[in-house]
């Protein structure tokens, strides 16, 4: 396939944006030393920030070198919904109504664990959470999982390498811990209505190994730190959220679920959420701050993942297929690291009589790569968002998330591969 001049510019500029994720802390550190010039290179530093900037950039060039009607054409065959739905399922998520909810869940199946109790829970949140994003969506899931680990871990004197395993385990188990259901995970979502993968289908085939990994990831990494954890001071993992009026939690819940239940339906979902909104703001006394920045810029970074990600198919689709269903395992699990995994899996969905060996591979190759990156799976730009405060400068540093995840990631491997 010969790229046009745009396809070369929108693969250059993904190459770009892709090494400006890697040098977030580069601009943050830049914003300290020169601090009239600090709104830009905070700016700059905002990893969310990094594909909406690079893809308006691309915008640029088509609107100059296309004119208005291509650009303008271009941008309305993309499909915004999932930005859209990950920003609405986040806020509601976030709220203090269903953060009390998942605590009381967290701390409900901890007991039964037989470990000390601040293990117990951090075990629960790393294993329970993300094979419950099967049901709730991952999205919804990162949002709880990365909201629990804050207030209950993060916010404390906890070491960097505690921080970094923490958020490595969290995102590749959000990433696999969603393939019990063909809705859950994106990358499965892409592919299921047109392969036929039913839930059958994916308990049986992929979600039960999955869920092995997850639960080796979560005790592996809660016995790695079990000083660290044991250690914690009682009084540091009480906690500090106010009671909510069950029939409040109840009316958040059934918002969560409506919005997961017409997930492809933008205008429904966020009518949902702008109702949601009304009754928020009515019960203000019982929400704490709305993470509507939080959002918004992990709207926007998916947003330009999406606008950027078109420009990409005449070099990742040609690659896939010249793969054997061997090679094409480990080669989507490398390509997710440097772009989204259901990207992946979408471009193989346009291609008929892939055999069933290759689906499976492409499939567990995607979400098994999901979690060595920012923008290797959608949900992670929200846990970033989230827990990025508590890392010094403020900010994660992409190979120290890297190197986090590669352990739990190798577990992925040995799981889908071998069992």
């Amino acid at each position: 396939m010969t790229p046009t001049t745009i396809q070369m510019i929108g693969a250059a500029l993904f190459g770009i944006a892709l090494i400006h994720t890697f040098s977030t802390k580069f601009f943050e550190r830049l914003a300290n030393q020169r601090p009239s010039h600090a709104g830009l290179f905070h700016l700059l530093g905002e990893v969310e920030v990094v594909f909406g900037f690079w893809a308006m950039i691309l915008m640029l060039f088509m609107f100059g070198l296309q004119g208005k009607a291509t650009a303008t054409q271009y941008l309305d065959s993309r499909n915004f919904t999932e930005p859209m739905f990950i920003f609405a399922i986040m806020v509601i998520a976030g709220t203090r109504p269903v953060l009390q909810f998942a605590i009381f869940c967290v701390k409900t199946v901890a007991a039964f664990v037989p470990l000390p109790r601040n293990m117990a829970h951090y075990f629960v949140v790393l294993a329970m959470v993300p094979i419950l994003g099967s049901f709730i969506t991952e999205p919804a899931a990162m949002t709880l999982a990365a909201l629990v680990l804050r207030d209950r871990y993060f916010r404390h004197q906890m070491s960097t390498k505690f921080m970094y395993v923490t958020l490595g385990v969290l995102f590749v188990n959000i990433s696999i811990g969603g393939t019990l259901t063909p809705f859950a995970a994106p990358p499965v979502l892409m592919v299921a209505n047109t392969w036929n993968w039913d839930l059958l289908f994916m308990v049986t085939q992929i979600g039960w190994k999955a869920a092995i990994a997850v639960m080796f990831n979560a005790i592996s990494a809660a016995m790695l730190f079990r000083k660290e954890l044991v250690n914690m001071p009682r009084e540091q993992s009480q906690s500090t959220i106010q009671p909510v009026p069950v029939l409040l939690i109840i009316v958040h819940l059934l918002f969560m679920i409506g919005v997961v239940v017409f997930a492809h339906h933008p205008t429904v979902f966020m009518s949902l959420f702008l109702f949601f909104l009304g009754v928020a703001h009515a019960y203000e006394r019982h929400q704490d701050r709305l993470i509507l920045r939080e959002g918004l810029l992990v709207a926007f970074f998916l947003a330009g993942l999406v606008v950027l990600g078109g420009q990409q198919q005449w070099w990742l689709q040609p690659l896939l297929l010249k793969m054997s269903a061997d090679a094409v395992y480990f080669g989507a699990t490398m390509l997710t690291a440097v772009t989204d995994n259901a990207a992946l899996t979408y471009l193989g969905s346009l291609v008929p009589g892939l055999s069933d060996e290759f689906k499976y591979a492409l499939v567990t190759g995607a979400v098994t790569g999901g979690g060595l990156t920012i923008i290797a799976n959608a949900p992670n730009p929200a846990g970033i968002a989230i827990l990025r405060e508590k890392f010094e400068d403020g900010a994660v540093h992409p190979l120290g998330l890297l190197v986090a995840a590669l352990p739990p990631t190798i577990v992925a491997i040995l799981a889908f591969r071998l069992l």
